[in-house]
């Protein structure tokens, strides 16, 4: 049977704090959307999305603990794009950037396209705009890298301490199987083995959360390395490493470029 190409989907940001990030033409498409898929970080926000339009599907009740994440992902993927090949106009509503540590918006995209259907992502402001604000970071002082912090720990990865390293997803750092909401400090105490490679006990670290409703408070609490396995973490916590060591200068590229004069 010849599929109805009529449907479409996009894919939206709404931020990361209830009301204060959400563009106008994100919003735009959620009001004018057939139905708006959502998957968002509190409960306030997913009602905040239903008072733009009235057919508002939750993608939260697929999450289960023990649960495989990458079979989570595949089941949101399919429940949005059946309704696009209904010819739905079809909106998925994600928390933060939909494209950032979101692996859903990016396939039902994908998929989308090669089925012949309009697709495409409107960003968002994530996590990571959020952290530059609230710890009033430049990333192009010092230069600033980003890891899943699984991944980090999981490969030999070659970076610079004297640049800004983040760490995202340290509640749930070390799950290999993805079936964990969190994990134990225990796995933690794995990645302060990795960075004491790296940085003195001593370093002085940030655990970071954005604020979701207007009246949360960021969160930006300093933390030695060695106390890392001690202190608190959520999903949503993320793990700031200011810089440590100085700067070495590349005297063969100085010189290079003082010939060019």
């Amino acid at each position: 049977m010849e599929q109805n190409k009529t449907g479409s989907i996009v894919c939206v940001g709404v931020g990361m704090t209830l009301g204060s990030h959400i563009s106008p033409l994100s919003r735009s498409h959620i009001e004018q959307a057939d139905v708006v898929f959502c998957s968002v970080s509190d409960s306030y926000v997913e009602l905040w999305i239903k008072e733009m339009n009235s057919n508002v599907r939750s993608l939260q009740s697929l999450y289960a603990q023990g649960k495989d994440r990458r079979q989570t992902y595949r089941e949101m993927v399919e429940v949005m794009i059946r309704e696009v090949r209904a010819g739905k106009k079809v909106v998925g509503a994600f928390y933060g950037h939909p494209g950032v540590f979101a692996l859903a918006p990016h396939k039902v995209i994908e998929v989308a396209r090669n089925e012949g259907f309009h697709a495409h992502m409107e960003p968002g402001i994530s996590a990571e705009d959020c952290l530059y604000a609230d710890l009033g970071i430049d990333p192009g002082t010092f230069g600033c890298q980003h890891y899943e912090a699984s991944q980090f720990m999981l490969y030999a990865r070659q970076f610079d301490t004297t640049a800004y390293l983040v760490l995202w997803q340290i509640g749930s750092v070390g799950d290999r199987k993805l079936e964990k909401f969190d994990t134990e400090n225990k796995y933690r105490s794995v990645l302060k083995q990795v960075l004491a490679r790296h940085y003195p006990d001593s370093h002085e670290l940030i655990i970071y959360e954005a604020a979701v409703l207007p009246v949360d408070q960021a969160r930006l609490e300093k933390v030695t390395l060695g106390m890392l396995d001690k202190v608190k973490v959520h999903q949503h916590s993320t793990l700031v490493i200011p810089p440590y060591g100085e700067r070495k200068r590349d005297l063969e590229t100085l010189q290079l470029l003082e010939e060019l004069n």
